[in-house]
């Protein structure tokens, strides 16, 4: 079963965070993510850009409208996506808890969903 792993964070509560604990708090992430990798079941990693380059499509009236940034109502943004393909449901927690953000970043509004996936396409 493939599984969608959604790496949430609270921009207000991130850019108030002082520089060096940002600093401090990213420096331990690629090792996070090396050990999340390792376990070989991980198809997909990714971390997202910039909130202002962001834009949100959506139908109205037979047209595709377009905005700016994520949707406007959530506290929290998706800043990471991985696709991990596991045996079971708690295989796929265990993995997904590698990840920096259910393992760090508290004081940032870190924090990780894990969807299974009922469809998968990939080229």
């Amino acid at each position: 079963m493939k599984y969608l792993g959604l790496a949430y964070f609270t921009p207000e509560q991130f850019a108030a965070m002082p520089p060096e604990d940002v600093k401090e708090l990213v420096s331990q992430c690629p090792a996070l993510d090396e050990k999340m990798r390792a376990t070989g079941k991980v198809l997909v990693s990714a971390s997202l850009g910039d909130l202002d380059r962001w834009r949100t499509l959506r139908p109205s009236r037979g047209k595709t409208h377009v905005s700016d940034g994520p949707y406007t109502e959530s506290k929290e943004v998706v800043g990471g996506l991985f696709i991990i393909e596991a045996d079971s449901h708690d295989e796929a927690v265990r993995i997904a808890s590698m990840h920096p953000a259910a393992t760090l970043g508290e004081e940032g509004g870190w924090a990780v969903e894990l969807i299974p996936m009922d469809f998968y396409l990939a080229r």
